[in-house]
């Protein structure tokens, strides 16, 4: 059985379009399929409207209620753990992901050809500013976070049951599905695809939870604060033993008469270096306890064959 997981949120305007989406899309699996709705405190009527069509619809699914908004990603998490299906999809209830798309998903994980599938966006139907802002974001995340990020982003995925386990038993608050998604590792397949333009509402991605995302991102799977840290403090230190060279040679040959202007100069920028360094070699430290307490496992075993070998003759 496959399973795809819908986080809800706002989405009054496009269920009954949705709901068609998925119907369609269950006729034409080879597998059954089941559908699983997260409503992360949504405002509108979307769980009622869910509630209500649910029933007499030709698929089975799951309803999940959360008890107020914990964002997209928890939702995300909550209906991977809670689907009944050996292959799972994600998708957004906005529709601009293309149903064809989870349908792709499917037929790449049935034969097994990944054990998870990033879909990437080659192409747009947003406005231009959305699309400048959502470039920049991704530009910046692959820059600061993970290279190995596809330019167009990550928006949908689908996965193997091997894949969601290794997924969900990483607990950690406060960081980045996305990240998570690639420090799992295992076999991976992108596929791109063009986003349909939005027909109702608006994104709740607004530029504060990006940034907020992309700070997650940046604290859970890079130690580049750290590292600047310690090179801005290293390049302080030298630059402080070059001026305080060439303050000390100044006040030798008399171009500096002011009465301790020199010592001044050079334990300010000497003790500002030095302070810079150490709060770097500090954070290194930090960062170190830091990843052990996210308890993430030292290593993921794909695969396990035990050979009993053969007897001699």
């Amino acid at each position: 059985m496959y399973s795809l997981v819908i986080p809800v949120y706002g989405n009054e305007a496009s269920i009954g379009e949705l709901l068609e989406a998925i119907a369609g899309l269950s006729r034409r699996l080879s597998q059954p399929l089941e559908a699983v709705f997260v409503v992360d405190g949504s405002p509108d009527r979307s769980y009622a409207l869910l509630r209500d069509a649910l029933p007499r619809m030709p698929f089975p699914a799951q309803l999940l209620v959360h008890s107020r908004n914990f964002g997209a990603f928890a939702a995300i998490r909550t209906g991977l753990a809670a689907a009944r299906g050996e292959d799972v999809a994600v998708m957004a209830a906005d529709l601009q992901d293309p149903i064809e798309l989870i349908e792709r998903f499917y037929d790449v994980l049935a034969r097994d050809e990944a054990d998870v599938i990033i879909g990437t966006r080659v192409a747009r139907a947003d406005p231009f500013l959305s699309r400048v802002a959502s470039g920049v974001f991704w530009w910046l995340y692959r820059r600061l976070v993970l290279p190995q990020i596809p330019p167009g982003g990550v928006d949908v995925f689908a996965c193997n049951r091997a894949f969601r386990t290794e997924l969900l038993a990483l607990g950690e608050a406060n960081t980045s599905l996305v990240g998570q998604l690639f420090w799992v590792g295992m076999r991976r397949a992108v596929l791109p695809y063009e986003r349909l333009p939005r027909r109702h509402g608006r994104s709740a991605w607004s530029f504060s939870r990006k940034l907020k995302y992309l700070m997650d991102s940046v604290f859970a799977f890079s130690d580049l604060p750290v590292r600047l840290l310690i090179l801005v403090g290293g390049l302080g230190l030298g630059a402080s033993l070059m001026l305080g060279s060439a303050v000390g040679i100044a006040r030798l040959l008399g171009y500096i008469t002011v009465p301790g202007y020199a010592m001044t100069i050079l334990t300010l920028s000497f003790f500002g270096g030095l302070n810079t360094f150490g709060l770097g070699l500090v954070g290194a430290y930090v960062w170190r306890a830091y990843e052990n307490t996210k308890q993430r496992p030292l290593a993921i075993v794909q695969r396990a064959h035990d050979y009993t070998g053969t007897k001699a003759p």
